[in-house]
């Protein structure tokens, strides 16, 4: 039998029974659907938490202090204070590929500004921190080398600061005093908001790293050492150089340093997120399977509703193979059909989700064609059983059922 004919004979076997049809792909339908609402929403945070993980610096490679050990005390990561400006400046010296490199200092000041005041985040940075950043100013300049080399006492301020302190005014120009001490502004940076970690980036002041250190801070060591990489393809050598030149400089001494490129973070904050993009969409995939055993189930009892008209068939020269085929395309179709609309109403659940809860969503072309394709699957899977049925009844008890 042609193909053309057996899809026509299986479209009118469907239409007889169009309410026990579309209830058959009902779980089709709602399994498609569930897996590209869920994939779409687990996509959509696995997203965000990549964004804000890329708002943190580009190509960045971050050394932070170790741990020490006196008289039997060992102290935690973070607890030892050895990174200096010169080993710093021998990073952006010596290894190949370190576009930027800023030694950073970080501490809690209370600041004072235009008759306010306000607890903030202060650093010091060198001019190379913006780009490290990849983070740009809305208003004024950064400070430069002539003011690191000076200790001069000037400040980039946060969008935070910006609103707290000087809400109506041009803060450019204006000074900031910190531990008494008066900062000129000279930039604001543009706002970036809310980090991975729940912190707010606009919250913070920077000054130059000697400024800090020396009339701020007092401290003669760092609180960690930013690094940028050429690309993304040289971080993990960079990272190993480093680890390498600063073992060296300690001339044999235990490692009190760890370093870190963003990558290994970008990894370690999406891991979770995949699994459970993964987890969502397995649950929901499940609703496929029972979805597949209805179209069992249906197929089932359509071959024994229809043997007579099967016999009949195969008493005017139909061969088993264009029965099993009959059925098996009734299957298929139910269970694309299903897949189709299971499709549309995954959109449109995954749009309801981002427009009225505010949930990011990113439903992927591989997601779609995967439900899709599998959807298809599972009508050959689970109509291949009842179409076999079909096409092994024997002509003559066909004839004679009641």
């Amino acid at each position: 039998m042609k193909i053309g004919p057996t899809f026509r004979l299986a479209a009118r076997a469907l239409r007889r029974n169009k309410m026990r049809s579309l209830l058959t792909m009902l779980g089709i339908i709602i399994g498609v659907g569930a897996v590209i609402a869920m994939v779409g929403i687990g996509n959509g945070a696995r997203s965000q938490v990549e964004g804000q993980i890329a708002s943190l610096g580009q190509n960045m490679i971050t050394v932070f202090p170790g741990s020490f050990s006196s008289g039997g005390a060992r102290g935690g990561w973070g607890s030892a204070s050895t990174l200096t400006a010169e080993e710093a400046l021998a990073v952006a010296r010596e290894i190949p590929g370190v576009v930027a490199v800023s030694p950073e200092v970080r501490d809690r000041q209370q600041i004072m500004g235009n008759g306010l005041n306000w607890n903030t985040q202060v650093l010091g940075e060198s001019p190379d921190y913006l780009s490290i950043r990849a983070w740009e100013l809305s208003d004024g300049a950064m400070f430069g080398e002539t003011d690191i080399a000076g200790a001069t006492k000037v400040a980039v301020i946060g969008k935070t600061i910006a609103d707290q302190l000087f809400a109506g005014t041009d803060p450019i120009g204006q000074t900031l005093r910190i531990r008494n001490l008066p900062f000129k502004i000279i930039g604001v940076l543009k706002p970036k908001g809310f980090n991975f970690f729940g912190s707010d980036q606009d919250d913070t002041v920077i000054l130059p790293y000697t400024s800090a250190m020396r009339r701020v801070m007092g401290r003669t060591y760092l609180s960690a050492i930013l690094i940028q990489a050429q690309s993304p393809e040289q971080m993990a050598s960079i990272q190993q150089s480093v680890g390498d030149l600063l073992q060296q400089r300690r001339k044999g001494r235990d490692p009190d340093f760890t370093v870190r490129n963003q990558l290994e973070l970008a990894e370690a904050a999406t891991a979770t997120s995949k699994t459970m993009t993964a987890l969502l969409g397995s649950i929901a995939g499940v609703s496929l399977i029972v979805g597949g055993i209805g179209i069992m189930n249906i197929m089932l009892v359509s071959v024994t509703e229809r043997t007579r008209e099967i016999g009949i068939r195969m008493a005017v020269g139909a061969h088993g193979r264009d029965i099993l085929l009959q059925f098996l395309i009734e299957a298929v179709t139910l269970s694309s059909l299903g897949g189709l609309l299971g499709i549309g109403i995954g959109f449109g659940v995954a749009e309801a989700v981002s427009r009225f809860a505010g949930w990011p969503t990113n439903v992927s072309a591989s997601a779609v064609i995967a439900s899709f394709v599998f959807s298809a699957a599972v009508g050959v899977f689970f109509g291949l059983y009842p179409a076999k049925k079909a096409a092994a009844l024997d002509p003559i008890d066909a004839l004679r059922y009641e």
